[in-house]
């Protein structure tokens, strides 16, 4: 039997926020990252466009039964990735099992993602304050795996501006929002110059959502 692809310890999902959970060193990135490179492979990274017309300065890309698209028209899930016009790879049983554990370790129970939306920050990039609001079924949590060098992520709340909750994410932590939070704005702080032993100078985030 493969080894699942979660840590072999006793988890404790810690509550930072109403509806938000981190699950420290929760993740194998060990067990993840052959698959990942497999995923960028059949769909490269790209910088995709903002429907003002500029570049994201993260590298993205995605798998699952639909993908997040971005670019002139807006935001939305496709079935085709448009760079390569096939299908997006299939999600990894890794993935996806991962996401369903971490999720109802959170007392999200029944989270089954169809979409995982990969973002490849280098340091000096970031991700400004944002919702996800383009799935169906807002009752659904998001579940965010982090891998490779240190991140702070920070949650705000129902409004764009105001008090933030830092979260300082290592590799193999996952945060899982729901509930209240699920429509919360968050977003990445600027990534310092660090090195991990497996990702390089990269961090690495796996968002994966119930998208229809």
């Amino acid at each position: 039997m493969a080894k699942l692809p979660m840590k072999d310890l006793f988890c404790d999902a810690n509550p930072v926020l109403p509806g938000v959970y981190l699950l420290k060193g929760y993740a194998d990135s060990s067990l993840l990252l052959p698959h990942l490179m497999a995923i960028v492979d059949a769909a490269p990274l790209r910088q995709m466009e903002t429907g003002r017309g500029f570049k994201m300065s993260v590298s993205q890309t995605n798998c699952g039964q639909v993908g997040w698209v971005s670019d002139r028209r807006g935001y939305r899930y496709e079935a085709d990735d448009p760079l390569t016009g096939r299908p997006w790879p299939e999600m990894p049983e890794a993935f996806s099992r991962l996401a369903s554990k971490a999720a109802a370790e959170a007392e999200f129970a029944d989270f089954y993602p169809d979409a995982c939306l990969i973002n490849r920050y280098s340091p000096g990039t970031q991700m400004g304050a944002h919702r996800d609001t383009d799935e169906q079924d807002f009752s659904q949590p998001i579940v965010s795996v982090s891998l490779g060098i240190p991140a702070r992520f920070y949650i705000i709340g129902s409004e764009r501006r105001g008090h933030s909750t830092a979260i300082d994410l290592e590799d193999g932590d996952v945060v899982v929002f729901g509930g209240l939070a699920r429509r919360y704005y968050h977003g990445v702080r600027k990534l310092k110059a660090r090195t991990d032993s497996q990702f390089g100078a990269y961090r690495w985030n796996l968002t994966f959502r119930r998208a229809l």
